[in-house]
């Protein structure tokens, strides 16, 4: 068993590929026609997101939004980077809200985290070290 894909239910799709593009600089893999089902090219685990009808399809007994909620939901995403600092500005500056600025964590590494307009919650992280 492997970890294959991540899919986040949002709004609006292509928006959310499109702040992931330029908060975090990931490449667009693919955006359907529909545009109620996209990816991100982040490595050997795709990270999806899917349009809330296509979870309200999925889901009869429904799910929570994540933009809807006023605090982050019980999971994130860990972005890893070796300059923190700078991609948390980064994330700032297109439009993602600040929860906990860059710190050095006793385990060495430096983490922060961002909420994004679509109400994911973002880790952002130095490697571990080995």
């Amino acid at each position: 068993m492997k970890l294959g894909y991540t899919i986040i239910y949002v709004p609006d799709v292509a928006a959310s590929l499109a702040f992931f593009e330029k908060a975090f600089g990931l490449s667009r893999r693919f955006l359907h026609e529909s545009g109620t089902y996209g990816e991100l090219d982040t490595g050997e685990t795709t990270l999806s997101f899917a349009a809330h009808e296509l979870g309200d399809m999925n889901f009869p007994g429904g799910h929570v939004a994540a933009h809807t909620s006023a605090q982050p939901l019980g999971f994130e995403i860990g972005l890893v980077t070796e300059n923190v600092g700078e991609a948390h500005a980064k994330a700032l500056a297109a439009g993602a809200r600040e929860l906990t600025a860059p710190a050095n964590k006793p385990w060495g590494q430096t983490v922060s985290y961002v909420r994004c307009p679509d109400g994911i919650l973002v880790e952002l992280c130095t490697p571990m070290s080995s």
